[in-house]
């Protein structure tokens, strides 16, 4: 039972959180060696960060352990810092050393400021200024013996911030870059219960697992390795009652500029009372002579799991071909036990062998779907290339357009590298559906079971959606997928007026075409920037379209010239656009960067083989980003990273050491790059999914920097801009005084130790480490 005064504190709290008073806790405490001419980094370790959090009604009680190590044979004086947001935003603090209560000291932020600013100024680093304006739990000095451990543990009450129907919980692991080596075992895990139903459940930085229980319980769990985290941990979870619940985020950079906004649409849980929507299933599967072994094996039991999670009334079939097509049965056939287990024995009977009629496969599945009433889908799938019948890609492409009278969704799975991915795309592209491709030593079973999983009860198909009183233009995907139970709706575009809107959900439920309303508002400028994350996440998905553009219908100048734009001011590598990495490309010559980007282009008529693949696959992956951090983020390399040269694999790029690069933008800083800081390179993935070290490209805040001349730059920054640059020396007083002067979220652009170029609030500022 809370006491009376603890719970007039927690409802105070709620009525702050729900005008926006209150910004995300700084959970994260810091490390401070007291002894002299130590650097404020880089004298311990962090081995483990343990974060549980339980969320009732929009009050977190969160539980913080984290195990620190020093790894030299001297003790450190230690100092645990834990930087806070706005007084009064946490409750009941504790702080334990080794199981033993630490006595501590809650700073204002004025003593708080000073206490940073002291830091800042005796370690000669600038990593701490991203906390100034922010108070601070200070503890006494303790020791932490040499080549010992501590555990320091915290646990802490909070009011999360609520934005009308979305409430925020953010955890800021950035704080873990103080530490001397990767942490071993980092792990979340969230709990959320309350007594309005939770529909949508997003996190915008990190790719953790959502498990639902019913539709007032939820779990959120993330486990890493081996990492220094770079970027806070965010998830956005909404409330409403109904059937369907929409939320729309946006943010708009400037009165002069669109808006960018984000839908987020998720169907209630469903009740086990409640009937799935019956729904039409066609498996097409490749049995040509290169599936033999392995693959065919797999594949079967890919079709053996698609079988085993139909449910009642669903209709399907199964095709096998290779130059001949063979079906289950001449038709759609109702799942019942008796057709259940005959088309399993028909999938065991398949056996590999002959060569390969996309075509005549496609049109055949395509042909058994008439009720367009019911939403079907086609799960296509292809080792080779076609070799029998038709064999012109477009022709290929355009008889499945023709044959497909009930808009059916079309999944491709390309297995290995002998498939013609731009057909595969052409032919899930055209119908609303998606390719995805398995590489040679992948599960085709995994792919497939995984992708199916969720697929199995649509609830809203044919969606529409329409927004009143503004425009919009630029929306992606552009063919708005269905909605099925257990899923999510993110639909991203750019609007052009301000103000309140309706939000107009449309689509098939059953037989009956039902609409859903929503209110909301469409963000002004200069109404904060919680939601910016919004507009690079519709960069990604635009680069994307425009990619995909080029591949399907050939270049032109706009879309080269836009790619490279966009690439350019997000940060946004590509395998088209990775000169950007490139210390000694000229930003400020976009003719030139075109006309290279369109030489780079020309690998997209590889339409097969490893080049191929990987192409298309890293254009999925920008296609389908729901995130600004992906672990399967595409290609950092150059387009030569792709080539071969008698089989071997010709050289990549690899930039200098140095803190983060990011392709997907946004808080994707790399591996080891924490921030602005670090000396070890930045790994990304290419769309091999091999490593690659980028050390020119640097993504903070809102923010892309690249290094140009010993120099970070702010994307932002023209040349013009730059000659009129405020030149500031580090830790002088001018460059504190601009510290505490501009918004507290501004000082992570201060936090570079190396000269750096960055725009704040119009104005330019050249700021140089001393002499």
């Amino acid at each position: 039972m809370l006491s009376r005064t603890r719970r007039t504190s927690i409802l105070a709290l709620a009525v702050l959180a729900a005008l926006g008073a209150i910004r995300p806790a700084a959970g994260q405490g810091i490390i401070i060696d007291r002894r002299p001419n130590m650097p404020l980094a880089r004298t311990f370790e962090v081995r483990e960060v343990a974060v549980d959090a339980r969320v009732r009604d929009q009050v977190a009680e969160v539980r913080v352990s984290q195990t620190f190590h020093n790894p030299g044979s001297f003790p450190i004086d230690a100092e645990y810092l834990f930087p806070m947001p706005d007084e009064g935003a946490i409750q009941d603090f504790v702080l334990m050393v080794d199981g033993r209560e630490q006595p501590g000291r809650l700073l204002p932020k004025d003593e708080a400021r000073r206490i940073y600013e002291e830091i800042v100024r005796t370690k000669r680093d600038p990593a701490l200024l991203e906390y100034m304006g922010r108070g601070a739990f200070r503890t006494s000095v303790f020791p932490i013996p040499g080549n010992s451990d501590r555990t320091v543990t915290l646990r802490y009450t909070q009011v999360l911030r609520r934005d009308k129907d979305v409430i925020e919980f953010a955890y800021p692991f950035g704080t873990q870059k103080f530490t001397a080596k990767p942490i071993r075992r980092l792990s979340l895990d969230v709990r959320i219960e309350g007594k309005d139903p939770i529909k949508s459940l997003y996190s915008p930085s990190h790719d953790a697992t959502i498990r639902r229980d019913g539709d007032r319980r939820a779990s959120i769990s993330l486990v890493e390795h081996d990492v220094i985290p770079s970027r806070d941990f965010r998830l956005l979870y909404t409330l409403a009652e109904g059937s369907i619940g929409a939320t729309l985020l946006s943010y708009r950079p400037s009165e002069g500029d669109d808006g960018y906004f984000l839908l987020l649409a998720s169907p209630e849980v469903r009740r086990d009372d409640v009937k799935p929507r019956p729904k039409t299933v066609v498996c097409v599967l490749d049995r040509s002579g290169s599936m033999a072994g392995k693959k065919i094996e797999q594949a079967r039991n890919a079709l053996q799991f698609v079988l085993d999670n139909l449910r009642d009334d669903d209709l399907f079939n199964i095709i096998a071909y290779d130059d001949r097509v063979e079906t289950f049965k001449p038709e759609l056939q109702r799942l019942t036990k008796e057709s259940h287990d005959d088309a399993r024995r028909f999938v065991d009977n398949i056996r590999p062998g002959g060569s390969t009629d996309i075509d005549a496969a496609l049109k055949s599945a395509l042909d058994m779907l008439r009720d367009d009433s019911r939403p079907s889908y086609v799960l296509f799938l292809t080792d080779g290339l076609p070799t029998a019948g038709e064999t012109r890609e477009t022709a290929i492409a355009d008889d499945g357009r023709k044959a497909n009278k009930v808009r059916a969704r079309v999944f491709a799975f390309g297995v290995g590298y002998d498939v013609n991915a731009r057909l595969l795309d052409r032919l899930s592209g055209g119908s609303g559906g998606t390719s995805e491709y398995v590489k040679p030593d992948e599960d085709i079973e995994a792919h497939v079971s995984r992708f199916y999983a969720k697929l199995t009860s649509p609830v809203l198909t044919d969606i529409k959606v329409e927004l009143a009183r503004t425009d919009v233009n630029s929306t992606y995907p552009r063919d708005i997928p269905d909605l099925f139970e257990g899923g999510q709706l993110i639909w991203v575009g750019r609007y052009r007026q301000s103000g309140p809107t309706t939000v107009r959900l449309s689509g098939k439920v059953g037989d009956d075409r039902r609409s859903f309303d929503f209110s909301a508002d469409l963000a002004p400028s200069g109404r904060g920037s919680n939601y910016e994350f919004v507009e690079r996440l519709w960069a990604i998905r635009r680069v994307g379209f425009l990619i995909d553009q080029i591949d399907l219908h050939g270049q032109s100048r706009e879309l080269v010239d836009e790619l490279v734009r966009l690439s350019t001011r997000y940060g946004i590598l590509t395998p088209y656009t990775s000169f950007l990495a490139d210390e000694n490309q000229n930003l400020n010559r976009p003719v030139q960067l075109s006309l290279q980007a369109g030489r780079e282009l020309e690998q997209l008529q590889r339409a097969e083989g490893q080049v191929g693949v990987a192409q298309r696959a890293a254009k999925q992956s920008y296609m389908q980003a729901d995130r600004l951090a992906e672990s399967y983020a595409p290609a950092a390399a150059p387009v030569e990273r792709f080539r071969s040269i008698n089989g071997a694999q010709a050289r990549g790029y690899a930039g200098r050491a140095g803190g983060g690069a990011g392709m997907m933008g946004g808080g994707m800083s790399g591996g080891y790059g924490a921030g602005a800081r670090g000396a070890v390179p930045a790994l990304a993935k290419d769309a091999r999914g091999n490593d690659v070290a980028v050390g020119t490209v640097r993504h903070l805040g809102a923010k892309t920097f690249y290094r140009r001349a010993n120099r970070w730059v702010d994307s932002t920054v023209t040349p013009d801009d730059e000659a009129k640059a405020v030149a500031l020396v580090q830790f002088s007083d001018a460059y504190f005084r601009l510290a505490r002067d501009q918004a507290a979220d501004q000082n992570q652009y201060l936090t570079f130790d190396e000269p750096v170029t960055v725009k704040l609030a119009g104005k330019v500022y050249k700021i140089d480490p001393p002499k």
